[in-house]
C-alpha cells in the first residue's frame, strides 16, 4: 500500500497540480494587490472616490457609521460594495488567466513541428512512368 501511494504521488500529474495550486494561490494574491491597489483607486477617481468595499445597506433597524461598526453590533447588513469587488477581482483574475493561456497556446504551436507534406513522385520517376505507359 506505501509503494502504491508513492507512485501515486510520484505520478507527472499529481506534482504538476500541487504545483498548479501552489502557483495558483500565489498568483491570486497578485492579482487581488493590482485590483486593491491600482485598479480600484482609478475606477475611485471616475466614480468620485466611491470605495466600493464600503457601501452596504442595513437590512433591519440602525443607522451605522460603517459597515465595520454595523457588523461589530450585530446587525444584518447586505454588504453589495464587497460583491462589486469580488466580480472585479474575478474578471481582472478570468482576464488575467485568458492572456497567459492565450501566450502559452501561442508559445506551443510555434514548437510544434510542422507536419511535412506528402512527397510526390519525382520528376524522373514520372517521366518514366509515363515512358512505360507509352511503351505498352
Amino acid at each position: 500500500m506505501i509503494k502504491e501511494f508513492k507512485d501515486f504521488i510520484a505520478k507527472g500529474n499529481v506534482m504538476d497540480m500541487a504545483v498548479g495550486i501552489i502557483i495558483g494561490a500565489a498568483f491570486t494574491a497578485i492579482v487581488g494587490s493590482l485590483v486593491a491597489d491600482l485598479i480600484n483607486p482609478i475606477i475611485s477617481l471616475f466614480t468620485g472616490g466611491v470605495d466600493f468595499s464600503a457601501l452596504y445597506a442595513v437590512l433591519g433597524e440602525g443607522d451605522y457609521a460603517s459597515l465595520a461598526a454595523a457588523e461589530e453590533a450585530g446587525a444584518a447588513v447586505f454588504a453589495y460594495g464587497r460583491f462589486i469587488m469580488a466580480v472585479i477581482n474575478f474578471l481582472v483574475i478570468a482576464f488575467v488567466v485568458f492572456m497567459l493561456v492565450k501566450a502559452v497556446n501561442k508559445t506551443k504551436k510555434k514548437e510544434e513541428p510542422k507536419p511535412e507534406a506528402p512527397k510526390g513522385p519525382t520528376d524522373s520517376e514520372l517521366l518514366a512512368d509515363i515512358l512505360k505507359a507509352l511503351q505498352k
